[in-house]
């Protein structure tokens, strides 16, 4: 913030005009003050890639109803979040024709900090963004596709940021209370006179959930301290996050509609979860001359335990050398913890060249995870586990070199992009390596042992396999921009982008552990206005490839290797403000199939429609004491279409609507929410494949259709009251 001239800088006023009765000679002409020089501290935003290269000011939007902020995600175009797993299990993704799950696909960070976790059993890539506080998200840049040089990895549909900050001075406390038992306590802090990057929050939640099972409790803390330098600026952060919940999972359609089970309940009441999450963080952005310079360095400690069931009673089958049992459940109880540690930096350097600006960046990436992972199956009847589906231990490394570049040959052409460089390096040791074997020992049969010390005859072995290897991808990217002209830019982007492999799928000095993607798109952004409106419009035709994708697998229940796909697809976007309104509405239409079959890529939304708004302002009441009632109004409205579904089935639409009004007074704020608002029964999350959930001799495998069910209307009031700051 400019700083304000102090009074013995401030021009002096007039003096007064002298009595005309004597003459006196002329008055001198008041000297002007000296140049007052402000020095604003800020980052620099990241150079637009295109059309798809949505850099997203939450701004009067952030009035719209999100229960977190995960959902802030969806102020990006074609984004739609799911959730099966429970209010502490990370959202599912759907974005550009993408199932990314929890993450897989979508490179996801806060602050700079890598979420996505490498080497998580339950998906790698796992991103679980619960430990924001979405009231500290003052920014998003959702790029989709990997065009810019600096995505690294699982940036296959695309990559978001977060930026914290806290608009807010003072001390705020606010309390929501409301349907289904739910009660939110969150307290922010941000000292007068600091920066809106110096901030300090913490959240207490509770929730008896909306039905069977759906019980979640957590807390987050989270704080960020940033300081000036002489030619820049430098942060420290930390966050902490726990929580424990339960799952209804999913249900069978036939069930639900023959009243055997509620539309709301479940059928396994273990289902549920717990997760942590403690982060370290420090940064500093200095500028040399014509060099920015930005370095940081990062170190986070993971935990979650999930237990899931998608089949019922259907995989257990009896084995030759088994001891004889029935069914004994499917349920799923998977553990990981990891620790990450990493740093990036970069030299960005600023220039001149046949009289247009040029800039030229050289930058690195390095991160290290020690990751251990396990997964059982659960006895029904006992809770005890009764099989090991997989443990393994693995060292992942990934170290990256970026070079970027802007070079414009005119004042309206510029050529932004550049090569990205990875190592993939992996060391995995699988406890439980072998799992069946041809031609047991006849005197020393194994039994029902899961990992087993035996191979071929009976010869012995030990029942671990350790694998080692490593690879590089090279990812060039490019955009071409030009324009401005009469406020319209067009641009052509071209990249290739990287996932790497689940640890399960390492084999000794094979290499390519990752999956690859190319990905184009061209399209048309406009800036500029309507009387007093600003206003921003995109249109964007885009194209990926990937060669081999990730599909649900019911029975391991995460997504698995797969074949390549292509998705083909048109997105627009348009967004006005003005001095009492906040208007964003977006649409995406997508094609997504395999290549080999050219059939559509299941659970894959192929239109998702999404519209937010704000008014805000003075309301026409009576002041108080020379002080207004001030007042917002927020709502969102989301579409999604008919799902493609396996064999050829398709899922039902999906409509909501989401409303929140806001009154506030000096330094009062009360507000009522919510949500899906007409009560819509809907299917958030729909599948096709065969279970058998009442543990029959002889289950069926025909398909039949599964959900897991949306919530319906949830109202919540709050109260908040800020302290020492502004309101």
């Amino acid at each position: 913030t400019p700083r304000v001239p102090d009074a013995a800088h401030a021009p002096a006023p007039a003096a007064p005009a002298p009595a005309p009765a004597t003459p006196k000679p002329a008055a001198t002409a008041p000297v002007a003050p000296p140049p007052q020089e402000v020095t604003v501290v800020g980052r620099t935003a990241a150079p637009s890639r295109g059309a798809s290269d949505f850099q997203i000011t939450v701004g009067k939007l952030a009035e719209v109803p999100r229960k977190n902020a995960t959902e802030l995600l969806t102020l990006a175009p074609g984004i739609l979040l799911t959730n099966d797993g429970g209010e502490g299990h990370a959202e599912q993704i759907f974005l550009r024709g993408f199932d990314a799950r929890e993450g897989q696909d979508i490179e996801i960070s806060v602050a700079g900090v890598p979420v996505n976790e490498s080497g998580n059993l339950h998906g790698n890539g796992y991103a679980d963004t619960h430990f924001v506080l979405p009231e500290l998200v003052s920014s998003l840049r959702v790029l989709e596709g990997p065009f810019d040089p600096k995505q690294g990895n699982y940036a296959v549909a695309g990559s978001a940021e977060y930026e914290l900050g806290l608009a807010r001075r003072g001390l705020t406390t606010k309390y929501s209370v409301g349907s289904f038992g739910t009660n939110r306590l969150v307290v922010l802090y941000g000292p007068s006179g600091e920066s809106d990057h110096t901030f300090g929050g913490a959240e207490l939640y509770t929730t008896n959930g909306f039905g069977r099972n759906r019980d979640a409790r957590r807390a987050t803390a989270m704080t960020q301290y940033e300081g000036r330098l002489a030619r820049g600026s430098w942060r420290v952060g930390a966050s902490a996050y726990a929580t424990s919940y339960h799952s209804a999972g999913v249900l069978r359609r036939d069930d639900v509609e023959r009243g055997k089970v509620d539309f709301f309940g479940t059928y396994d009441p273990a289902q549920g979860g717990d997760a942590s999450r403690y982060s370290l963080w420090g940064d500093v952005e200095t500028r040399s001359g014509d060099v920015l310079f930005r370095q940081q360095v990062f170190a986070t400690y993971r935990s979650m335990r999930l237990r899931e069931n998608f089949t019922g009673f259907l995989l257990d089958v009896q084995e030759p050398l088994h001891t004889p049992h029935g069914q004994r459940g499917d349920l799923i109880d998977l553990s990981v913890s990891e620790v990450t540690v990493g740093a990036r930096g970069s030299g960005r350097l600023r220039g001149e060249l046949f009289g247009q600006p040029q800039e030229l960046e050289l930058g690195w990436f390095v991160r290290g995870d020690a990751v251990s992972g396990t997964q059982h199956r659960i006895e029904s009847s006992t809770g005890h586990p009764y099989h090991t589906d997989a443990d393994l231990a693995s060292h992942l490394g990934d170290i990256g070199i970026h070079v970027d570049s802007s070079v414009k040959p005119l004042s309206w052409v510029t050529l932004r992009g550049g090569l990205r460089g990875d190592l993939f390096a992996y060391d995995v040791l699988d406890q439980c390596a072998v799992g069946s074997v041809a031609h047991p020992s006849k005197t020393n049969p194994p039994g029902d042992a899961s990992c087993l010390s035996q191979q071929g005859y009976g010869r012995y072995r030990e029942p671990i396999q350790r694998a080692t290897t490593a690879s590089t991808a090279l990812l060039p990217r490019a955009s071409l921009l030009v324009g401005p002209a009469g406020g319209f830019t067009f641009s052509a982007s071209v990249g290739r982008g990287v996932r790497s492999i689940d640890p399960s799928y390492v084999t000794q000095d094979v290499a390519t552990p990752f999956a690859s993607i190319l990905a184009y798109e061209g399209g048309v952004a406009y800036a500029g206005g309507v009387g007093p409106l600003g206003l921003t419009a995109r249109s964007v035709v885009f194209q990926t490839k990937v060669d081999r994708d990730l599909i649900f697998s019911e029975t391991a229940g995460r997504n698995l290797l797969g074949g390549g796909t292509t998705r083909t697809g048109w997105t627009g976007a348009v967004r006005a403000t003005g001095d009492f309104l906040d208007l964003a509405a977006n649409v995406t239409l997508v094609r997504s199939t395999f290549d080999d079959t050219h059939l559509l890529v299941p659970y894959v939304p192929d239109l998702v429609v999404r519209g937010d708004g704000a008014l805000f302002g003075d309301l026409p009441l009576p002041s108080v004491r020379g002080q207004r009632f001030r007042g917002t109004l927020g709502a969102g409205v989301t579409y999604v279409g008919h799902r493609p579904l396996p064999y050829g089935q398709r899922s039902d639409a999906i409509g909501t609507v989401d409303v929140a009004a806001t009154v506030g007074l000096w330094h009062v704020d009360v507000g009522l929410t919510a949500t899906n608002l007409f009560d819509s029964r809907y299917r958030l999350g729909e599948y096709d494949y065969a279970s058998d959930f009442r543990s029959s001799a002889a289950p069926t495998l025909v398909p039949v259709r599964h959900f897991s069910a949306g919530p319906p209307r949830t109202v919540m009031a709050t109260f908040a009251v800020t302290l020492g700051g502004n309101p």
